[in-house]
């Protein structure tokens, strides 16, 4: 009789010390969470912005020509929003005309990145930031937009300089987070859950772009 006693005392001592160890640790765990979310989140205080530096680019050789920020809205990625997917997307009209609807504060949209069909790259939003390019809260917040300049009804506008300048700046965007390169993260616009874009087009070659893609991603950097 002593002995059970002692047994279910021993237990209710055991099982409170588990209870307040137990506590102990989630509230160490919820406190660790919290400062995590904090250290990420400082900068969205009022009067407070994350260190930036003006003009800097995400890819070496890129022209950084601003949008406007009503185009684009400012976090932490891949901190705040994983970033897991490229989207590919055709200008409908000429390189020039696409920088100026960019820094339109009306336009409501923009991409990170715009390839001309010589091949230049000039990038207007930062890959840290979300760009509304994709018409699609998630996979804006997911995903790098690359523009291209020309007509998807016109396959001569998609040059060689076009096709493989775009490939290497997808590949560093790949390697940079660790995006697989496959079709399921290499999308076009038309592929976005509900879109009504069109773009690229059909005359997009994603066979030619997808081995040049691969190809500049296990070249040396």
């Amino acid at each position: 009789m002593g002995q059970g006693k002692a047994s279910k005392d021993g237990d209710r001592k055991l099982g409170r010390r588990a209870v307040l160890i137990g506590g102990a640790v989630a509230a160490a765990g919820s406190a660790v969470l919290a400062r995590d979310e904090l250290t990420r989140l400082w900068w969205r205080t009022p009067g407070v912005e994350k260190p930036r530096k003006e003009g800097e680019v995400d890819y070496a050789g890129a022209r950084w020509v601003a949008a406007s920020e009503a185009n684009w809205r400012r976090a932490d990625r891949p901190a705040d929003h994983g970033i897991d997917m490229v989207v590919v997307h055709v200008t409908q009209g000429s390189f020039a005309s696409a920088v100026k609807v960019f820094q339109d504060p009306e336009h409501k949209a923009a991409a990170h990145y715009i390839v001309r069909k010589d091949g230049h790259v000039t990038q207007m939003i930062r890959e840290l930031d979300v760009a509304y390019h994709a018409g699609n809260r998630s996979y804006n917040e997911r995903s790098v937009g690359i523009e291209h300049e020309g007509f998807v009804e016109r396959p001569e506008d998609l040059t060689d300089a076009m096709y493989e300048a775009s490939a290497r700046l997808t590949a560093r965007i790949c390697a940079r987070y660790d995006i697989p390169v496959d079709r399921e993260h290499i999308i076009g616009h038309v592929e976005v859950p509900g879109t009504d874009h069109t773009d690229p087009g059909r005359h997009w070659d994603w066979d030619r772009y997808m081995k040049l893609v691969r190809a500049a991603r296990t070249a040396p950097a």
